[in-house]
């Protein structure tokens, strides 16, 4: 405990990214697999990953790329699959010093995901940047080399291969619904609706002549906007003082 405490922000930033660093790359290394099947080399793939750090969002772009999607259209995909970190980033700006420039905060805001998001909210106090700048330069490269070398060994291993690994990513995506699932009904029920909904849109002939990017635009913004309105979060009660 003591060494840690003699650590800077930077140096302990460092040190909490690399089992975040550790997980990212196993579940960027699936990410690449599937962006292999779109002919991206691992260059293109490093880069993708490095500017766009959230692995649904890259999933729906390389989902995009794959089906022959238009730009405007991957664009639009992936802004709406991204777009919980307009929220984090509102709330992380209120863990920030009012006195702290404005490029402290746009890096800050560049490097934002979910998980450097929970620890950046936990940090004590205001939030140093060169805590986040350290979590960033753990978790950003493992992420970027992660996708990198999924599409090397996408290109290099047998086909058999790389249909398993390929669905690891799914694996992931599970991974993630199944605990919300079993504690909160109403996800539950948005999940089993946006997975019939889909399926729907997919077999429907009118619906099935929309590009599959534009599919999941809409339903995205339909399912969620329902779940808004019809389950709303109830508002926490204040304590009394």
């Amino acid at each position: 405990m003591t060494k840690n405490k003699g650590l800077s922000p930077f140096f302990k930033g460092l040190r909490d990214g690399l089992p975040i660093g550790a997980g990212y790359f196993a579940v960027a290394f699936g990410l690449g697999i599937a962006a292999q099947k779109t002919g991206m080399s691992p260059l293109q793939g490093f880069i993708m990953s490095f500017f766009n750090h959230a692995s649904a969002g890259e999933y729906a772009g390389v989902a995009a790329i794959r089906s022959g999607a238009a730009y405007l259209e991957t664009a639009l995909l992936i802004l709406i699959a991204n777009a919980r970190y307009l929220l984090m980033s509102t709330a992380l700006s209120q863990k920030l010093s009012p006195s702290l420039p404005f490029l402290h905060r746009v890096l800050i805001g560049f490097g934002i995901t979910d998980e450097l998001f929970g620890i950046c909210i936990a940090y004590p106090g205001f939030l140093d940047p060169f805590y986040m700048y350290g979590a960033f330069l753990t978790t950003t490269p493992l992420w970027a080399t992660g996708t990198a070398i999924g599409i090397t060994a996408g290109n290099i291993l047998p086909d058999i291969v790389v249909r398993s690994l390929s669905a690891a990513i799914y694996g992931m995506f599970i991974a993630v619904i199944i605990p919300p699932c079993r504690t909160n009904r109403n996800i539950t029920i948005v999940v089993l609706v946006s997975f019939a909904l889909s399926w729907l849109m997919s077999v429907i002939p009118s619906a099935a002549a929309i590009s599959e990017g534009f599919r999941i635009i809409i339903l995205t913004l339909v399912i969620s906007s329902l779940a808004a309105i019809l389950m709303p979060l109830p508002e926490e009660t204040e304590e009394a003082e």
